[in-house]
């Protein structure tokens, strides 16, 4: 047997190990709430001074709308971190459908969400999507998980020499490459869910129906691009849909015994009045 295929057999042992130990460890976070803080304050940082790929709208009222939906869920008692600030900024691009959050709370609208989705409900329940991954801390758990998998392979290897590290500025040092290797998990996408329903359902007088990203959800799992220069190969790849997904979001909806919402809970010609601003 040579020594390259001794290396691949002992490899695959120990990440099949790793893969093993690091479910028992979901959830556990080696960086602190200022780490989260700092992070994102690097990469908001980073994001404005990259407006080749991250264009602003340089439009007060779309973004005050988007701003006035995050302040309305953050009243929801659901919401554990509220000191994080969650800053909307939309990006004018069209042709990409999808949000994201960044450590510490902001979040990135693409116009081509807005235009994508047909009610502000969606919208609110995307939002609190996007919240939740802030709010729980997603990114900087996915991180811890990366570094102990890194740590815990370099032990088992022999690689005594290797070190992990939990150096916020070395992460923030591609923002661009950060957004691209992050993927959540299907458990942080089932709480982003989750959350995001509980967060529209515990509002103070209720304005949205609670379930309402399923539309979103349906429209993503049947959408066609063909004739279409929108791209929806970002969210696909950070929030995948499924039909698990749509499922729970179903379930939580009739747990809850919702009844089918009516236009005031949806409340289209709002998000039309915005999506008629955009360019």
């Amino acid at each position: 047997m040579t020594k390259h295929l001794i290396r691949n057999i002992a490899a695959t042992i120990v990440l099949a190990f790793i893969s093993s130990l690091m479910s028992s460890c979901a959830g556990a976070n080696i960086y602190s709430k200022a780490d989260d803080v700092k992070l994102g304050q690097q990469m908001q940082a980073q994001i404005a001074a990259d407006p080749a790929h991250y264009p602003v709208l340089n439009n007060p009222t779309v973004t005050s709308y988007c701003q006035g939906i995050v302040n309305t869920i953050l009243t929801s008692p659901n919401i554990t971190n509220k000191d994080f600030n969650y800053k909307v900024t939309v990006i004018n691009d069209p042709k990409t459908i999808n949000a994201f959050s960044i450590p510490g709370g902001s979040i990135y609208v693409y116009t081509g969400l807005l235009k994508f989705i047909d009610n502000e409900a969606t919208l609110a329940g995307i939002l609190g999507h996007e919240m939740t991954h802030a709010d729980k801390r997603h990114a900087t758990q996915q991180m811890t998980q990366q570094a102990e998998m890194q740590g815990i392979a370099s032990v088992l290897l022999g690689r005594v020499g290797d070190s992990t590290t939990r150096n916020i500025g070395s992460v923030a040092a591609g923002v661009g490459a950060y957004l691209g290797a992050m993927r959540f998990s299907r458990d942080d996408e089932r709480e982003a869910d989750a959350n995001s329903f509980t967060d529209l359902m515990t509002i103070p007088g209720r304005p949205w129906y609670p379930a309402a990203i399923k539309y979103f959800m349906v429209k993503t799992l049947s959408w066609d691009p063909k004739g279409s220069t929108a791209s929806l190969a970002n969210n696909l790849a950070t929030h995948p849909p499924s039909q698990e997904r749509l499922d729970n979001v179903n379930k939580q909806a009739s747990a809850a015994h919702l009844a089918d919402p009516a236009e005031m809970q949806l409340k289209t010609a709002q998000l039309q009045r915005i999506k008629a601003m955009l360019p």
